[in-house]
């Protein structure tokens, strides 16, 4: 890190050591080295413990658009979950150059839900909000909320097909949704929305953060607690057993609140093992006394 001859402003407006109130010159050595040494351990946004995932994408040039965009911001991962066709002549005609690596590594899966098990942090687009889907952030906000998650973290971002976007079922999986602002027409193109993310996730990789995040339970961890939640919570009566989606996905909204944890996790399915128990034992009783009433 340099700084100016004027003692006071450094040569990079994002500099750690204004941020954090510290005055730098050329002629106070010990305070400039502190502030370096304090701007060695502060983190920054984790590239590449991110990847774009692309839900049921339908044209292959955008497939390739999208490397490309990825590559122009130092995004390395990406995945395919359904891609009705998968054309690697016409993906290769728009990922030209060093994009063509981020396609040959990229991943095919047929369901989302195995696509995203390893993941511990997954992100929702859409350009449409309401009940069932509200935008909860911007590209801009989301990258900063990511420099400390992303740490410890593997972050999916999700886009939908190009003519309806993420339903609201691939949205249950999301712990945030984001829409880029726009004037009237808020139609984009697979290609330009990727790539408005990736260049707030590149900036926000040259902003330090200090407190990284804790690893989170990873997807595969939290839809096995949602299933047994809404077995569980079904069981006593708390959901409607005709439209169990319905109410949990207030519940994947409610725990979603507060990124959790794998120890959380297995907290929560601890809980819901000793109801599960509990109904059980209550549910037997039943039938015993129904039995004592129904003997001579």
């Amino acid at each position: 890190m340099r700084f100016s001859h004027q003692g006071l402003k450094p040569f990079f407006p994002w500099c750690v050591c204004v941020q954090q109130g510290f005055k730098c010159s050329l002629h106070c050595s010990r305070v400039r080295d502190s502030c370096i040494n304090r701007a060695n351990w502060m983190t920054t946004i984790n590239l590449d413990h991110m990847a774009i995932v692309l839900v049921e994408p339908q044209i292959p040039e955008n497939i390739g658009a999208v490397a490309r965009a990825m590559n122009n911001m130092g995004i390395r991962r990406l995945i395919l979950v359904k891609p009705e066709r998968c054309d690697l002549t016409r993906i290769l005609r728009m990922a030209t150059g060093t994009s063509i690596d981020i396609v040959e590594a990229m991943e095919v899966f047929e369901d989302l839900n195995e696509a995203l098990a390893p993941f511990h942090y997954v992100v929702g687009t859409t350009a449409r909000s309401g009940s069932h889907r509200p935008s909860l952030t911007n590209p801009r906000d989301l990258a900063q909320e990511l420099i400390s998650i992303s740490q410890n973290n593997h972050v999916a971002i999700l886009f939908g097909p190009e003519d309806r976007g993420l339903s609201n079922e691939h949205l249950r999986f999301c712990h945030t949704i984001a829409t880029i602002p726009t004037a009237q027409f808020a139609s984009l193109n697979l290609a330009q929305a990727v790539m408005i993310f990736c260049y707030d996730f590149f900036l926000a990789s040259r902003l330090p953060s200090e407190e990284p995040l804790p690893r989170l339970a990873n997807k595969f961890e939290l839809e096995g607690l949602y299933e047994h939640l809404k077995t569980v919570l079904t069981r006593i009566g708390f959901i409607n057993p005709q439209n169990p989606e319905h109410w949990m996905l207030n519940i994947r909204r409610f725990l979603s609140r507060v990124p959790l944890r794998a120890r959380d996790v297995r907290i929560l399915r601890g809980i819901c093992r000793q109801m599960d128990w509990y109904a059980g034992q209550i549910e037997k009783h039943r039938k015993k006394d129904e039995g004592n009433l129904d003997s001579p």
